[in-house]
């Protein structure tokens, strides 16, 4: 039975909230596994999203602001890596064209109809990882959580500018804990000298920029038949096409030529694990979205989040005070706060009879 196409201010209502469609996922299999192979299989997905997620950011850390390459590129190494995912793709799609049965991957051919249909989500999404690097160029790895933390914020904005849709007092009172939190390590950073205010403002865009991905991911989805994997080889493809413009006007390419590096295969290496780093981000975060739940998702992302900040303040050995740790908490809670809130009423709008079953109920049918 076909379903009716969802109107769009559904479409944009399950991206701000965060949701799928109505009933997704919800269907288990007759046969349930074992417990504790579940709980393996999970705890084996998780701790692969922590180590992806987590080593990409340093890395990329590494290579956007690192003294020792000193390379000032940071649109050329978004370039690569989108480059590298746009391969990889390809490779994979023929790889399974090839050995059919051996590797699951659908069909990839760059069709310039679609790659114009995908073209408003790739500005988006150009604008969310460009941001992305760039606060993580300018800032450390320990206050970049902190720095792009008002994504959630931005959802609720957004789902009240475009949707006209309230927010209830709980979920409004935790995004005030995010922006408290926020704010607060803002001031730290100052007192401590190691603000930056361009990257707090790339973070700022770039928390933007995540909430109008998620929009504009489920608006497109359908003209790439439902598929992540042919979205984010168009996302790529068009990303790679549009940054050659940027690389010319901010001088880049004369930044590479000087660039003393530029026939290392340890830097080359590093670039192409960035790339690796950024495509297999995708396929773990699905996979821990698959074994778990939309919402357990957020919650280990909020977690790891939290495990990456007390990494990195190790790792560089950082001093922080007491406020500027106090701040990274009342964001970190903010947001798994924000996440039980949301879980905890679309559960009860799911176990809440509807006004007309009510009806039945007085009259006693």
């Amino acid at each position: 039975m076909n379903r009716a196409p969802l109107k769009r201010s559904r479409i944009l209502h399950m991206a701000l909230m965060g949701t799928t469609e109505p009933g997704a996922g919800e269907v288990g299999t007759s046969e349930e596994k074992p417990f504790l192979l579940r709980a393996l299989q999970i705890a084996l997905v998780v701790s692969l999203y922590w180590v992806t997620s987590i080593s990409m950011v340093f890395l990329n850390k590494y290579l956007l602001d690192s003294p020792s390459l000193r390379l000032d590129a940071p649109i050329f190494v978004t370039f690569y890596q989108c480059l590298v995912t746009a391969l990889l793709c390809k490779g994979l799609s023929t790889l399974a064209a090839c050995c059919p049965g051996s590797v699951d991957f659908p069909s990839l051919r760059l069709d310039l109809r679609v790659a114009r249909s995908v073209l408003p989500l790739s500005v988006v999404f150009i604008g969310m990882i460009t941001f992305n690097n760039l606060c993580l160029k300018h800032v450390g790895v320990a206050f970049y959580n902190v720095g792009r933390s008002l994504t959630t914020v931005f959802n609720v904005l957004l789902s009240y500018l475009l949707l006209k849709q309230t927010t209830s007092f709980y979920a409004l009172f935790t995004c005030g804990i995010i922006i408290g939190g926020f704010w607060l390590g803002v001031d730290q950073e100052g007192a401590e000298g190691t603000l930056s205010w361009s990257g707090t403002l790339f973070g700022v865009l770039a928390s933007l920029c995540v909430s109008l991905n998620a929009i504009y991911t489920k608006k497109v989805l359908p003209v790439v038949d439902g598929s992540i994997w042919r979205l984010t080889f168009y996302n790529n493809a068009n990303a790679c096409v549009l940054f050659l413009p940027l690389l010319l006007l901010l001088g880049e390419l004369q930044a590479l030529c000087s660039f003393a590096h530029l026939g290392s295969a340890h830097f080359w290496g590093m670039m192409t694990l960035g790339g690796l780093f950024g495509f297999a981000i995708g396929y773990v975060t699905g996979l821990q979205i698959k074994f778990t739940s939309p919402l357990t998702h957020n919650v280990s992302g909020t977690a790891k989040a939290c495990a990456q900040t007390v990494l990195a303040v190790l790792y560089y050995e950082e001093i922080k005070s007491l406020l500027w740790w106090a701040s990274n908490m009342m964001v970190l809670g903010g947001s798994w706060a924000y996440t039980w809130v949301r879980g905890w009423e679309m559960k009860k709008v799911q176990e809440e009879p509807s006004p007309k079953e009510d009806e039945k109920n007085l009259l006693g049918v």
